[in-house]
């Protein structure tokens, strides 16, 4: 066995792939329908992640009540860099604040890209439970046939959409693989969805749609909701930041005063969140049109149920706590406007004193 013959037996007894496509393949036979199939496990998914989308904004909410404490320990030590760390990880951890959780939101929402990209890639093995072996077997028998380009043999085990389809449009392949003992009828997926073929990659060099348009402009729908699904997410995190109209008149402000000095006002963070916000919806929409649609149908509905998990955390969780800053904010105003007014009251009734002792 090669190297990567090895690798690719490695990748299909992933136990994370196993175990997603164990529950597309219960989603499957459930449903009846490999889209809702998947829509079923994204949606599971995406469910299992929300006790982390709030404890990521709890630690977020808690991070900014600290920021005045943060603010004394940089005054206190501007040249301790090493103590400053401490003291920040002392404080964190005394109030039970942390930026892991956001981080390691991102990384599994990216790590479990990668088995759904399996599964999407190689159902005949996570859906339909044929070995690698028996998957390399009737790609021999569909090579043979004319059916199957020799570039395909060598990843067959892992990528078998090609083959599906030849085995649900070629009888007499399906029936020497069932003969041979390869596969059973009732391992044949069916991968349509509303009218698309999610084993389809969509296209968009004209000349192809225009070579089979009833077959490829359909599938441009899924490039165009992945875009839209994962700008608006994005955009909505801004606009429910409990500090969105805050943040947004300190720009304002920042751009003012740039402008009197004749500086341009430097945000790395606010730069860094343009880039991610633009960046990642291209990266999507560039590699839905090399991946099957169930790729990109995947995507949408993350990001869908990403909007969803936007509003009940701002709901649960956000809200009250813009609610309860502002509250505060007008109390301490009115505090401060009070012991303005009491001093001047103050400075009043001195004058007069210091006017009457000169005139005795």
């Amino acid at each position: 066995m090669g190297l990567f013959d090895y690798y690719a037996v490695s990748l299909l007894s992933n136990p994370l792939n196993e175990l997603f496509g164990y529950i597309t393949k219960f989603f499957y036979n459930y449903f009846g329908n490999y889209g809702v199939a998947i829509i079923a496990l994204t949606v599971l998914i995406r469910v299992c992640l929300i006790p982390l989308n709030i404890t990521s904004q709890r630690s977020m909410i808690k991070s900014k009540t600290m920021q005045t404490k943060q603010a004394e320990i940089q005054r206190k030590y501007p040249n301790d860099k090493q103590k400053q760390q401490e003291e920040m990880t002392k404080l964190m951890q005394e109030n039970g604040a942390s930026g892991f959780a956001g981080c390691l939101l991102s990384v599994l929402q990216i790590f479990f890209i990668w088995p759904i990209f399996r599964i999407v890639s190689g159902p005949l093995h996570y859906l339909c439970g044929v070995s690698a072996e028996n998957i390399e077997k009737i790609g021999n028998i569909a090579f043979n046939k004319g059916l199957l380009a020799e570039k395909y043999l060598s990843n067959i085990a892992q990528s078998n959409v090609p083959l599906i389809k030849i085995l649900n449009e070629n009888s007499e392949v399906l029936k020497m693989s069932i003969d041979g003992g390869f596969i059973k009828a009732g391992q044949v997926l069916d991968l349509h969805f509303l009218g698309i073929d999610l084993s389809d990659t969509p296209q968009w060099i004209p000349t192809r749609i225009a070579a089979d348009p009833g077959r490829y402009l359909p599938l441009l729908i899924i490039p165009l909701l992945v875009t839209v699904t994962s700008i608006v997410p994005m955009l909505l995190s801004n606009r429910l930041n409990p500090d969105y109209k805050e943040n947004k008149e300190k720009k304002e402000r920042a751009k003012k005063n740039a402008a009197m000095n004749g500086q341009a006002p430097t945000d790395q963070a606010e730069l860094m969140g343009k880039m991610m916000t633009f960046t990642m919806p291209v990266l999507m929409i560039v590699t839905s049109f090399s991946m099957p649609a169930a790729m990109g149908l995947y995507w949408i509905v993350g990001g869908i149920m990403g909007i969803i998990t936007q509003l009940i955390v701002y709901y649960l969780f956000t809200k009250p706590y813009a609610i309860k800053k502002a509250e505060l904010d007008a109390q301490k105003e009115a505090f401060l406007k009070s012991n303005k007014s009491g001093n001047g009251d103050v400075n009043k009734n001195n004058n007069k004193k210091q006017k009457n002792g000169k005139k005795k």
